[in-house]
């Protein structure tokens, strides 16, 4: 249940400071959690950033704070940490669908967004099938690439999958398949730092040798447990839809609770029956 409580923390944590200048970053260090990994576990489970809850929270009460009392817009902006009434309007309009002083008049409609409130949900029964894995540490020769936290979450964002793209095109596959001990492929990420709000994600294979091609980096997996899921389908959608089974479904319940660490995804000719494997570095609880 540690997994529920720490979602509960995070949301009590952004309710007590909702006046204050917070983003996720400030809630993940409150949880002693990396901020991507923080970003992606909230993201996941509830659908929304923790900085798009922050901002749905203040413009909600800003709305009702405009629409019952006679506080002026500024004091308001300033309030709910906007840095102009200008910036205020504009973000108040986009979300209530109406500027802060139509909003003043009887009878308008004003849009509310309460305050999260975790519930355990038994649905489905359906099973979530995966394996425990004990490895060895090792090394994969990557080309590596730092992408925003924010990247996590957002409709349409493709590039992750550009960077595949880009790499199949430019020879950075053929460099190295003339490196690697083994021929299957790694989308290998992992927070830069508790703090930082960027994540490194690499495409690798395993390497073994001392001399680095320019261009690349030595990517070293510690040894640890590993919980293994197989991503069921024939396009990428499958991955998205299993890490949203292994946020929502695995983690909560379960006797492992996964490490701020080194995760990635596996993809091997040698699969028939699945698209890739995700790996996430665990422990007992």
């Amino acid at each position: 249940m540690d997994f529920i409580k720490n979602l509960q923390r995070a949301i009590d944590f952004m309710e007590d400071h909702l006046l204050e200048a917070i983003t996720y970053e400030d809630v993940a260090n409150h949880l002693f959690m990396s901020s991507y990994n923080f970003h992606r576990t909230f993201s996941l489970v509830t659908g929304i950033t923790a900085n798009e809850y922050i901002r749905n929270r203040r413009l909600s009460l800003a709305g009702q704070e405009i629409s019952m009392s006679e506080n002026k817009v500024i004091d308001v902006a300033m309030k709910y940490r906007y840095d102009s009434p200008e910036s205020f309007t504009k973000a108040f309009s986009r979300f209530h669908g109406v500027s802060p002083n139509v909003a003043r008049r009887a009878g308008i409609e004003l849009k509310s967004f309460n305050r999260l409130l975790i519930k355990i949900k038994l649905e489905g029964g359906t099973g979530m099938d995966y394996r425990i894995e004990k490895r060895e540490p090792f090394k994969l020769l990557a080309k590596v690439k730092k992408f925003s936290n924010e990247i996590i979450k957002e409709e349409g964002n493709n590039e992750i999958a550009d960077f595949w793209k880009e790499c199949s095109a430019n020879g950075v596959f053929d460099v190295l398949k003339e490196n690697a001990i083994k021929q299957d492929f790694y989308g290998a990420c992992a927070p830069v730092s508790k703090e930082c709000s960027h994540f490194d994600y690499g495409i690798g294979m395993e390497f073994e040798g001392e001399n680095v091609p320019e261009g690349f980096a030595l990517w070293e997996v510690k040894p640890t447990l590993w919980a293994v899921f197989r991503c069921i389908g024939e396009t990428p959608d499958c991955i998205g839809e299993t890490w949203e089974r292994i946020f929502k479904e695995f983690l909560p319940g379960s006797e492992y609770e996964m490490i701020d660490d080194t995760d990635f995804e596996l993809y091997s000719d040698q699969f028939t029956d699945c698209f890739c494997e995700i790996w996430i570095p665990v422990e007992r609880k």
